[in-house]
């Protein structure tokens, strides 16, 4: 039996890209997904495909800014399956521009996000796990993490942080319950949508040529969360074979 297999799995940002392609490979594998995202009809739509090839799957509407809607969400989730075993704070957004262009309101939007969403989760799903003895978080992070780049500076901040909280979080849980950050290089997806800054934007269109589809990534979501239960896998940097940083 696979190490997913029945296991309950909340995921943030399910409604596409690296959230949507983990709900479906997680589910293929006997998983019961619970999905949250902001576009309701997107999340109805993967719902519905989800159980169409005999998975399990529920849907909320979600926004992770707002720490009263995750902790709804978490109250969905163990009220339909009992129990929360993993939860996959994937939502984030990439506005990316150079600082001297003071687009606040989007710094302000990347820090509500990426890195309030993560702490609302934690916080959510925290109490339940530690009642339970056992749980995993998976925080999704990004090679911007781990570099800075010009016109990322706040978005790799968000995703620094990111790993110096999922790592606090190991180390004070300890024990029962396990700790993944997954950091993608350049990944298929439609966080450069979120890009109003022109120039940033034709620079990451042009970056996004050499990327690799959501699903490399949920596979190596996927490999964390099969291990045995005393086996932590704390981080995986997954790049395009491509990519020069």
């Amino acid at each position: 039996m696979s190490g997913i297999q029945g296991k309950v799995i909340a995921i943030t940002g399910a409604s596409s890209g690296i959230g949507e392609a983990t709900a479906r490979l997680l589910a293929s594998r006997g998983a019961h997904v619970v999905l949250g995202a902001r576009r309701v009809d997107r999340l109805e739509s993967l719902t519905s495909a989800i159980r169409a090839q005999g998975g399990s799957a529920r849907h909320q509407a979600l926004d992770v800014g707002k720490r009263e809607d995750m902790e709804a969400f978490m109250r969905f989730a163990r009220e339909e399956h009992g129990r929360i075993d993993v939860v996959i704070n994937n939502a984030g957004v990439m506005p990316l521009s150079k600082l001297e262009a003071l687009k606040v309101d989007e710094w302000d939007r990347m820090i509500d996000v990426n890195i309030r969403g993560v702490l609302h989760g934690i916080a959510a799903g925290l109490p339940i796990m530690q009642a339970q003895r056992s749980g995993q978080f998976i925080n999704v992070s990004s090679i911007g993490g781990h570099t800075v780049v010009p016109t990322a500076a706040v978005y790799c901040a968000t995703k620094y942080a990111v790993i110096a909280i999922s790592e606090g979080l190991r180390q004070e849980v300890g024990g029962d319950i396990r700790v993944t950050v997954i950091s993608p290089g350049v990944t298929t997806s439609e966080l450069a949508e979120s890009i109003s800054d022109e120039g940033a934007r034709d620079a990451m269109r042009e970056y996004r040529r050499i990327a690799i589809p959501p699903e490399a990534i949920a596979r190596s979501i996927a490999f964390a969360i099969e291990q045995p239960d005393d086996v932590d896998v704390n981080e995986i940097i997954v790049r395009p074979t491509a990519s020069p940083n």
